[in-house]
């Protein structure tokens, strides 16, 4: 006589495969989509909350040999996808971003350390992954965005009620080189500048994003404090290298989102060491392990270290990032490893919000 299998036997065995970031089953965390069972074949879909989880084929061998050791199994069909939640909490106040899950602002506590070609690469390594991401340019002085996406001689322009981005490499794209000239300095008060920030937000037709990076310009001023109230952020990260002046900054720039409410999500050691192309000996020409040690005494993530590698800086001379020109690297690697690990963060702190969130009634955001 042959078994009989139904719903609830086959989600009993899922339940052994956990999320390792959420660390809960799948089944209880709602993963578990469009199950079917038909006499012996059993076919479902395990929706992760982002599609770069470095882990989701194990998940999937995992939900596979689960459901073929139930009795009277004779078929199974995973299918793996993902759809990104958002971090913002309804008590903020603050109306969300139309077209966009998850707001991250990229910063560091001082210039000279990477920060712009980290955003760029880290929001083309999110695309790879299968994310839909944008970058807005926050640094309206010194908008270097459209150089290294090669986006010079791209200008913005509008459907007669808000500004359409501009696309490369499956990445949407804002930024104030694209609305003035290369040589043209943009000298503005503080008042102009919030404007400015409001408007590539609320004014930008941006395009189902799950995650809009916003390379902030460095330091602690008037950005970061238009950015904290116009939308809510679903977390900042900092970039740093190794050199003691550059943690002292960085320091200073944790604080600074700690008094502005923005969750520091993760902290990025750049220029971390240098490898050798001919010997592969690594050099620690910066000193080693500062942004490690920064991140465990602040009690944030680590998301990784990123390599001196000369590639790096040509490609966001010419216009194509790394993450594009040589993804399999060690440098390009790395860039994948610091997004999967930005990914996770975000999936994380969402899963928190929703959590906190359970039986509350939302409020209606202020306009």
């Amino acid at each position: 006589m042959s078994s009989v299998i139904d719903r609830n036997t086959v989600l009993t065995a899922l339940k052994v495969v956990v999320d390792p970031d959420l660390r809960r089953d799948i089944v209880s965390l709602g993963f578990v989509k469009n199950l079917v069972v038909e006499g012996g074949r059993v076919a479902f879909t395990i929706e992760l909350t982002t599609p770069a989880c470095p882990v989701k084929d194990q998940m999937r061998e995992q939900a596979l040999a689960a459901v073929r050791g139930i009795p009277g199994v004779a078929d199974v069909d995973v299918q793996m996808t993902a759809n990104v939640r958002s971090v913002s909490a309804p008590e903020t106040g603050r109306t969300p971003l139309p077209g966009a899950k998850n707001v991250i602002a990229l910063g560091a506590g001082k210039g000279g350390v990477g920060k712009t070609t980290v955003a760029v690469n880290l929001a083309l390594a999110l695309a790879r992954c299968g994310g839909r991401v944008g970058i807005l340019d926050g640094d309206i002085y010194g908008p270097n965005v459209p150089i290294m996406l090669g986006l010079q001689q791209t200008q913005l322009s509008t459907d007669g009620k808000q500004i359409l981005p501009a696309e490369k490499y499956g990445v949407q794209v804002v930024s104030m080189g694209l609305l003035t000239g290369d040589d043209a300095p943009v000298i503005w008060r503080g008042p102009m500048l919030h404007g400015a920030i409001q408007q590539f937000f609320r004014d930008v037709a941006w395009k189902n994003l799950d995650y809009l990076i916003v390379d902030m310009p460095p330091g602690t001023g008037d950005v970061a404090l238009s950015l904290s109230q116009t939308v809510p952020v679903a977390g900042s990260i900092l970039v740093t290298t190794p050199q003691q002046v550059s943690l002292a900054d960085t320091r200073r720039a944790v604080r600074m989102y700690e008094k502005l409410n923005i969750k520091l999500i993760g902290i990025i050691e750049n220029m971390s060491y240098y490898a050798c192309p001919n010997c592969h000996h690594e050099s620690d020409i910066f000193g080693h392990g500062g942004g490690e040690e920064l991140a465990r005494a602040m009690e944030v993530p680590f998301l990784g270290r990123l390599p001196v590698y000369r590639p790096i800086r040509e490609g966001s001379d010419t216009g194509v990032p790394l993450v594009v020109s040589e993804p399999g690297s060690v440098a390009g690697r790395a860039f994948m490893s610091v997004a999967e690990r930005t990914a996770a963060q975000i999936s994380i702190e969402a899963h928190k919000v929703a959590e906190a969130n359970k039986g509350k009634i939302p409020l209606i955001p202020v306009r």
